[in-house]
């Protein structure tokens, strides 16, 4: 073995093998020898491997146990999500709180659709229903929904450019031309009442969901539908001003002053000369 050959040798890692009988958990080459990963994302990978399910993988826990910043495993953690190997959703749960969801894949490759949700148990078997005598009964035709109303033409365009725009905000609400066509009523129906296009534009884009949008155009079209704000009130048409009272006078016949058009005697005094 030549000098060179030995320098190499010697600066090579050398393996103590041991047999993990407990306590060991299983790592991929893929990830562990990943061609771009960090280090700090490839450790980040193996810890939250390591964990059982349901085990807290936030940012604030995984900054307990490291000595990282949380800016730093924050950047970990979307290496991991663009690699494939993580995948956050944000969730309201029954107490109305948001909260993150993670499903973490040991092997990208063979990744399937995250369960956001348990599946639902088989039902049994239903008993076949007896035949009916009587013939059954036609199913109505159900009635074609009515089209939306047609866009006032002056808010089209305006609409229009808003949707157009929204990806400079975030290039994951990049949208087609038949989704901005489809969506140019909803937010005409908010410019109708008022809104000013920054307002709809920062309802749009503001507390998006964590990692890839698949669907973009229906995340919009139900926040348009469902945070649409009422219309502004009619202004109030200005109360019509009483009459104004009669007068005062002084009765001539007793100096009580009374109420009346046109000067004379009081009510008593009038009765007294009548009387």
């Amino acid at each position: 073995m030549t000098s060179a050959e030995s320098i190499a040798h010697a600066s090579g890692v050398v393996h103590v093998r041991h047999h993990h009988e407990t306590h060991f958990t299983v790592v991929g080459n893929h990830l562990a020898q990943h061609p771009t990963l960090s280090a700090m994302a490839i450790g980040i990978a193996v810890r939250i491997q390591s964990l059982p399910d349901g085990a807290r993988v936030g940012i604030k826990a995984l900054a307990e146990r490291f000595p990282e910043s949380e800016y730093r495993i924050a950047g970990a953690l979307r290496e991991l999500e663009e690699a494939g190997y993580l995948l956050r959703w944000k969730e309201r749960t029954p107490a109305q709180r948001i909260v993150t969801r993670t499903t973490y894949y040991e092997h990208p490759g063979h990744r399937e659709s995250a369960p956001r949700e348990p599946a639902p148990k088989p039902e049994p078997p239903r008993p076949e229903p007896e035949p009916d005598p009587k013939p059954p009964t036609p199913t109505p035709t159900p009635t074609p929904t009515s089209p939306p109303p047609p866009v006032d033409p002056v808010l089209h365009q305006p609409a229009a450019d808003l949707l157009a725009g929204l990806r400079s905000a975030d290039p994951r609400l990049t949208l087609s031309v038949r989704d901005i066509s489809q969506l140019v009523p909803g937010v005409a129906a908010w410019l109708e009442r008022g809104v000013l296009p920054g307002q709809v534009r920062r309802t749009l884009t503001s507390t998006l969901p964590v990692g890839i949008i698949h669907r973009p155009a229906k995340l919009l079209a139900h926040r348009l539908a469902e945070w649409l704000p009422p219309a502004l009130p009619a202004p109030r048409a200005p109360e019509p001003r009483g009459s104004l009272p009669e007068p005062l006078q002084n009765c001539p016949g007793c100096e009580r002053a009374f109420r009346s058009h046109e000067p004379g005697h009081c009510s008593d005094c009038r009765q007294r000369r009548v009387s």
